[in-house]
């Protein structure tokens, strides 16, 4: 389903724009300049004993003057996080980065799978 969505600008009125299936969200200042608006896809956290260890999610700025960011990409945020574990939680800490690794390269399919449609419109 296409969703159809307009976002006012400081820099050129009122834009607007068809948004990616994927999307599920927009800029959240408004009004912002046009090449600050962007498409945000579901966010997928990575945790570790109730800590989030890192942050990812689709995303893609449209009328960017950066050409890469027009592009779908994905935006991943490292957090703060910091511990001193022991022999077995370093070793449950390495088992939660593998899944979470996998789950990255799953995402990454996803981007690539955005990226061929793109290349195909």
């Amino acid at each position: 389903m296409t969703r159809h969505v307009e976002v006012s600008t400081t820099d050129h009125g009122t834009v607007g724009f068809t948004c990616p299936p994927w999307c599920v969200g927009h800029t959240e200042h408004q009004p912002c300049f046009r090449e600050d608006i962007s498409h945000t896809g579901p966010e997928h956290a990575f945790a570790f004993e109730g800590s989030t260890l890192l942050v990812a999610m689709l995303t893609q700025s449209p009328y960017a003057a950066d050409a890469d960011l027009r592009r779908a990409g994905v935006h991943v945020e490292q957090t703060g996080y910091w511990a001193t574990l022991d022999y077995a939680g370093l070793r449950q800490l390495a088992a939660a980065l593998t899944v979470h690794a996998m789950h990255l390269r799953t995402l990454a399919d996803e981007l690539a799978a955005i990226r061929a449609g793109e290349a195909g419109e």
